[in-house]
C-alpha cells in the first residue's frame, strides 16, 4: 500500500494534472468530480481536502463493485441498460472537472457477459461524452485519471503487490521529492517535439517493424498533442488522422484486458481505412464483437508514439492507461480504434462540428481501444515535397 507521503504526492500530481488539462485556469467556487473504486478511498480523501483548501467543490462518487457491475450488465433489459440517471446530463453541463482514480478489484468478472449487452449502455452514454467532449473543447471542463495498484492488478500482470507498487511509484515521478517539477520538465521538453512534428507538412507516416507495415494518413488541419495532464502517467504523443487514409498490418504484441476479457496477439489489416481481425492467439471473437460495435467502432481514432527516455515503465501492467506508455527498450506505438480526439484539430475545436469532422475523417464512435506494440519500429514521414524524414526509432523521437 503506498504511504501517506507517496499518497500526497500523487494527489498534487493529479491537481497538477487537471490544471493543465483545462485551457482556462481554475476559479474558486468551480465544481469538480472525483470518482474513485473502493480501494483508492484514501486518496480521494486526500484530493478532496486539497480541493476543499483552494476553493474548489468536490463532489465525490464511488465505482460499482464487481458484483454490482455483473448485476448491471449480466441481468438489466434493454430499458435499464440504456437507463440514464435523472440529473447525469445536468452534471455533465455544470461540472468543470474530473478526477477518475481507476483502482479494479477484479478485471474479469465481466468475461460472461455478452458483450453487445455492454456495447448497448456504452452507447447509450455516449451522448454524456459528448457533452464533456464539448465542453473540454470549449475550456470550461477538463479532466484527469490515475491508477491505483490492487491485488487483482498485480496478480494479472504477474508481479508482486511490492513491484508493481514500484512501477506505479516510478511512472508517476512519486520518488522524487518534487514530483509535480519533474512533470513540468516533461511538459517543457516534449512541447518541443511537438512543435517539430507540427512544423511538417506531412502527406502520410509509415510505420515499418518486423511485424508492422502501416501507413497513416494525418490529413487536413491536425496536430500531435499529448503530456497534456489528462493522464496520470502519460508520456505519448499523438494525433487523431484521417482515418480513411489508413492502410497495411498492425499487430499488439501487448495483451490487453477490455470488459473482463483478456486479448493477446491481436493481427490486423486495414483497407480503406476500415480493420479487420486477421486472427489473435486470445480473445479473437470477443475483439471482433468490439469492432463491431458501432459504425466507426473499426476505424481508427488515434495513433500515438512514446519515447522511452521519458517512460519508466518496463513491465506490462494489466492496464491500458500504463500499457500504452510503455517505455521498456523500444518505447512503443499505439493505435485506437474508435473515437477520435477534438484537441488535435489544429484550429479551434470548439469550432468543430459533426459535419466539419466528417469531411476532416475525424472518426466518431462509443469504443476507443488502444492496441499496443512494443517492438523495435522505424517511423518515417512521407512529406508533401516528396522529402522522406524519420521521426522515430528504436523508441526514440529522432529531434
Amino acid at each position: 500500500m503506498l504511504s501517506e507521503k507517496l499518497l500526497e504526492r500523487y494527489a498534487e500530481v493529479l491537481i497538477w494534472g487537471l490544471n493543465t488539462a483545462r485551457k482556462k485556469k481554475y476559479r474558486r467556487g468551480e465544481i469538480v468530480r472525483v470518482n474513485f473504486d473502493f480501494p483508492a478511498i484514501r486518496l480521494a480523501e486526500i484530493l478532496q481536502e486539497k480541493l476543499i483548501e483552494r476553493g474548489i467543490n468536490p463532489i465525490l462518487r464511488s465505482g460499482l463493485t464487481p458484483a454490482m457491475e455483473k448485476n448491471f450488465y449480466g441481468l438489466s433489459d434493454k430499458k435499464q441498460l440504456t437507463f440514464l440517471a435523472p440529473g447525469d446530463r445536468e452534471l455533465c453541463e455544470r461540472i468543470n472537472g474530473s478526477i477518475y482514480l481507476y483502482a479494479p478489484a477484479s478485471l474479469t468478472h465481466l468475461r460472461d457477459v455478452d458483450p453487445k449487452r455492454i456495447a448497448t449502455a456504452t452507447v447509450a452514454r455516449k451522448v454524456l461524452k459528448d457533452i464533456l467532449d464539448r465542453r473540454d473543447s470549449e475550456g470550461s471542463f477538463g479532466w484527469t485519471l490515475c491508477m491505483m495498484p490492487t491485488d487483482e492488478l498485480a496478480r494479472q500482470a504477474k508481479l508482486t503487490k511490492a513491484q508493481y507498487e514500484k512501477q506505479v511509484v516510478k511512472a508517476c515521478y512519486l520518488d522524487s521529492d518534487d514530483p509535480v517539477g519533474e512533470w513540468v520538465g516533461i511538459y517543457r521538453a516534449v512541447s518541443g517535439i511537438k512543435k517539430w512534428l507540427n512544423a511538417m507538412k506531412v502527406a502520410f507516416y509509415h510505420i515499418e517493424g518486423e511485424k508492422v507495415d502501416l501507413k497513416i494518413t494525418p490529413g487536413k488541419h491536425r496536430k500531435w498533442v499529448g503530456i497534456s495532464g489528462h493522464n496520470v502517467p502519460s508520456f505519448e504523443i499523438f494525433l487523431s488522422p484521417d482515418w480513411r487514409g489508413t492502410e497495411g498490418r498492425y499487430v499488439a504484441n501487448m495483451p490487453s484486458f477490455r470488459s473482463g476479457n483478456y486479448v493477446a496477439g491481436v493481427v490486423l489489416d486495414f483497407r480503406k481505412g476500415s480493420g479487420s481481425v486477421v486472427r489473435a492467439d486470445e480473445g479473437e471473437e470477443f475483439t471482433r464483437k468490439q469492432l463491431a460495435m458501432d459504425e466507426g467502432a473499426s476505424r481508427i481514432g488515434e495513433f500515438s508514439l512514446t519515447d522511452r527516455r521519458f517512460s519508466r515503465i518496463d513491465r506490462f501492467m494489466a492496464n491500458t492507461l500504463y500499457d500504452e506508455n510503455f517505455g521498456g527498450k523500444y518505447g512503443n506505438c499505439h493505435i485506437a480504434f474508435g473515437s477520435s480526439y477534438a484537441d488535435t484539430y489544429s484550429k479551434n475545436p470548439a469550432d468543430l462540428t459533426p459535419a466539419m469532422k466528417k469531411d476532416l475523417g475525424f472518426n466518431d464512435s462509443a469504443l476507443h481501444w488502444d492496441l499496443v506494440n512494443t517492438e523495435p519500429k522505424t517511423v518515417t514521414a512521407q512529406l508533401t515535397t516528396g522529402k522522406r524524414v524519420v521521426v522515430y526509432d528504436e523508441g526514440v523521437f529522432k529531434y
